[in-house]
Parts: C-alpha cells; structure tokens; sequence
C-alpha cells in the first residue's frame, strides 16, 4: 500500500469555497489503475489558517506515479481552482509506504 497526501494552509474565511471546489470536481480516480480510495481532511484552524490534507491510498508507489503522468490527473487538474487568495503557500506532497500491515 502507497499514500499520497497533500497538505494545505487554507486562508481564513476560504474554506468553504475550498471544499466546494473538492466536492464538485471530478477527480477521474475512479477509472485510475492501483487507486484505492481518496478523502479530503481538514485539521485544526488558527487565526493564520486552516490546514487541510488530501488523502489517497494506492495498491504501490508505480501506480501512484503511472497516475501522475496520465490523461486522468490532466484532466483532474485542469478543472477551475478555488479563489485567489485561498491557498497560503503551495501544498505540500508527503507520501508514505506501507511497512507493516
């Protein structure tokens, strides 16, 4: 088993635009080789931000990366993004292998 997260600082006042934005795209997972599932957390709020954290589970790393260069992530990212001023810096990709099971 492989996991993807990404991490999001999420401006104040931003986050309901944010999970619309996640609520009403297509992701094209579904049709995706290796993916298991996927969810879209969200964490503690401060006055700077809101942390959120995307979450997918893939049968390997190979699948994880064979869907990172194919037609469905193009297609996943290509779709409106949220307003300006929503995201507080870049995500950050951290990813984890299963070791015990």
């Amino acid at each position: 088993m492989f996991i993807a997260m990404n991490r999001f600082r999420i401006a104040p006042g931003f986050e309901e635009g944010f999970e619309n934005v996640w609520r009403t795209r297509d992701s094209h997972l579904e049709s995706v080789p290796g993916f298991s599932s996927f969810r879209l957390l969200k964490g503690p709020s401060s006055d700077e931000h809101t942390l959120y954290a995307s979450h997918t589970i893939w049968e390997s790393r190979a699948a994880f990366e064979a869907w990172t260069e194919s037609d469905a992530f193009r297609k996943a990212h290509a779709q409106a993004s949220a307003p300006k001023g929503t995201y507080l810096g870049h995500p950050e990709l951290e990813t984890f292998e299963s070791v015990v099971e």
